[in-house]
């Protein structure tokens, strides 16, 4: 004899069907300050997420009530922009935790599909000449390209024995490299290091050191602190400065490197749910990379809309491990002779 089986609506079940969920939320009967309160940002920057990824959000489903974009978009903001758990944000917004939980991995994916589209170095040399530009008029140092370094993020301990996640506090984390332009654009963003790797050991095996060895502009250079070697396309301060032209030198590249920090305290600002002050990220270390990277492509996004990068308050946020390292100059020769053109030319 078969016996019916009854397919149950989760957020049906839950909230009976008077409730006002997301589904029957219209962005047009709210304010742009209730928008920007609650999910982080304005009316027009979430139609064009929209329209950005409503084709990836609309995927074939057999359940009565599949999910608009629309409020898988609202529902994965609310998330990251509050650090909230998904059960508290899913109840705040009216849909369970399974379907919070399916909205943050669907957005999440289809944000990292399109990362190079949004984060990637310039191409064409007007771009390349501008982005040099921008950076000279900071505190006069040439030729940079981008400023580069690493950031951890809070995660659970994936299982009690992998300690590749443990950083040097002894929490779990992942070492996020990074490298932004004089507004704070990310243009190259890796966020899946585990967090025990030192800065100079992520950026030995990453991706961005190919590029630059192999294929990127070999007429100028990233700014690096002291956590890494000096290179040919990564310039690093001076250890001991001797003289007035070295001490030039560290100056105007310690106020050019600054930016890639205020770019860091950003995003944690506006990203909650990076910052640790809500407990860490309660994904697996590839879950965990992905909220990440989808946190930086949406941070490109906003600066492309005229949301000042700089405009969020700072917010406490998870303190990260001090690099213990022994300061060597670089062995490579032709990295110190075209640091040292550099202080001649420039800061002499």
């Amino acid at each position: 004899m078969a016996v019916p089986i009854a397919v149950l609506d989760c957020d049906l079940l839950l909230y009976g069907r008077g409730h006002r969920t997301l589904d029957r939320f219209k962005l047009e009967d709210v304010t742009d300050e209730y928008l920007v309160s609650t999910y982080g940002f304005p009316r027009q920057f979430i139609y064009y997420l929209v329209d950005l990824l409503g084709a990836s959000l609309s995927r074939p489903t057999q359940r009565s009530r599949a999910i608009s974009p629309e409020t898988q978009i609202l529902a994965a903001l609310g998330f990251y922009t509050s650090g909230s758990f998904q059960t508290r944000m899913g109840d705040a917004i009216g849909i369970s935790q399974a379907s919070m939980s399916r909205c943050v991995a669907n957005v999440t994916e289809a944000l990292v599909e399109r990362a190079s589209q949004f984060i990637h170095f310039p191409e064409d040399e007007a771009t390349v000449q501008s982005l040099k530009d921008d950076f000279y008029g900071l505190a006069g140092m040439p030729g940079v390209l981008g400023v580069v370094d690493c950031t951890h993020v809070a995660i659970k301990a994936p299982n009690a024995e992998d300690l590749s996640y443990v950083n040097r506090k002894g929490l779990h984390s992942l070492n996020c490299l990074m490298v932004c332009d004089a507004r704070g654009v990310l243009l190259s963003a890796e966020t899946h290091w585990p967090g025990s790797l030192p800065d100079c050991t992520v950026l030995q095996q990453a991706a961005l050191t190919n590029q630059f060895e192999t294929e990127l502009h070999k007429d100028g250079w990233l700014l690096g602190d002291s956590s890494f070697f000096l290179r040919t396309w990564l310039m690093t301060p001076l250890h001991i400065p001797e003289t007035p032209a070295e001490y030039r030198y560290n100056m105007a590249h310690s106020a050019t490197h600054n930016v890639i920090e205020r770019t860091f305290r950003t995003i944690r600002s506006r990203f909650r749910c990076l910052d640790g002050s809500k407990g860490t990220l309660q994904y697996s270390p590839e879950k965990s990379s992905h909220i990440i990277l989808a946190c930086c492509v949406l941070h490109n996004i906003s600066l492309e809309h005229g949301l000042d990068v700089w405009s969020s308050p700072a917010t406490g946020h998870m303190e990260q491990p001090e690099e213990e390292y022994e300061q060597m100059e670089s062995m490579d020769s032709e990295a110190c002779r075209i640091r040292q053109e550099l202080l001649l030319t420039h800061f002499s």
